[in-house]
């Protein structure tokens, strides 16, 4: 059992935001007894459950869901933690003779596991220290000098400097990915992303991202650098009346836009990643699986 355990292959579904990638997951790991690891750097925080777009109760009840909830709004938690705990939750999975799929748009997260990074001891506190003083301006014009890639959320001052320490230290990591993973990219035509962020932005609206945004807010302080990026800097200005409803849904569907394209930057980089529209993708997954689920 636990030989054929380890064959069990990892399914990673990877793409933009909106994209389609977790409902596609949902359906093919509840057709396989598969479970479903979020590779997403948004989601792990407690609390922000409209405002990143997690799981819905229905989708986890379908499926069980890893990756969620994991630590509170500004508590530290990197891609090595990523690593070590999506690790942890594969063996498992796979222990309980079910299909392990990683999911998400974090592709330092995907990365970490697929090809798997080992990263450097303890940074050096001393330069975080330093960094921690400038402001998010600073930080990006030293990348931009540096050649360093900034984050998916790069008005994140945390993320942009554990950037920056990366960049530091030498990263090994394998060549080609794990031997056991099937890796698929969900290629969306331009127009179709763009009405599907914009249908998104309208859901979360409806469900109560202000409101969630609020208590957050009150709760965390909007100085928090969990509460720095996403849609929570607009509610921020949206309650001190320095910009309209209208202009707030405005501004975040450009911005989820705009890390669609970082996300899709970086996946692309990846040349291992098979990218097919949703139901060509669906279509190729779907025998792999039924295979996998009959052994």
């Amino acid at each position: 059992m636990a030989t054929e355990a380890i064959t069990l292959p990892l399914v990673v579904i990877v793409g933009p935001t909106a994209s389609g990638k977790t409902s596609l997951a949902i359906e093919l790991a509840e057709r396989c007894e598969g479970e479903i690891i979020c590779a997403d750097s948004r989601t792990i925080y407690k609390g922000m459950d409209i405002g990143t777009a997690k799981p819905t109760k229905g989708d986890r009840e379908r499926v069980p869901h890893w990756g969620i909830d994991l630590v509170k709004p500004g508590d530290r938690f990197s891609a090595a933690d990523f690593k070590q705990y999506a690790l942890e939750k594969i063996a498992e999975i796979r222990a309980r003779g079910h299909i392990p799929f990683l999911v998400g748009g974090t592709g330092l997260y995907v990365d970490a596991i697929i090809f798997d990074y080992q990263f450097s001891a303890q940074a050096d506190e001393s330069q975080r220290v330093e960094l921690e003083q400038w402001t998010i301006e600073q930080l990006h014009a030293y990348c931009e000098k540096n050649n360093i890639p900034l984050p998916e959320n790069k008005y994140n001052k945390r993320y942009v400097i554990r950037a920056i320490e990366r960049n530091g230290s030498v990263m090994k990591k394998t060549t080609q990915p794990i031997n056991t993973s099937i890796i698929v990219g969900i290629a969306t035509d331009r127009d179709e992303l763009r009405r599907r962020i914009t249908e998104r932005s309208e859901h979360l609206f409806e469900n109560g991202v202000v409101e969630e945004a609020t208590k957050l807010g009150k709760i965390y302080g909007w100085e928090n650098a969990a509460m720095t990026g996403n849609i929570y800097p607009l509610v921020h200005l949206y309650l001190e009346n320095e910009i309209s409803y209208d202009e707030m849904k405005e501004k975040f569907t450009t911005l989820d836009w705009r890390l669609a394209k970082r996300q899709l930057t970086w996946l692309q980089r990846n040349p291992y990643i098979k990218w097919l529209p949703l139901t060509e993708a669906k279509a190729y997954l779907s025998p792999r699986l039924a295979n996998e689920h009959k052994s």
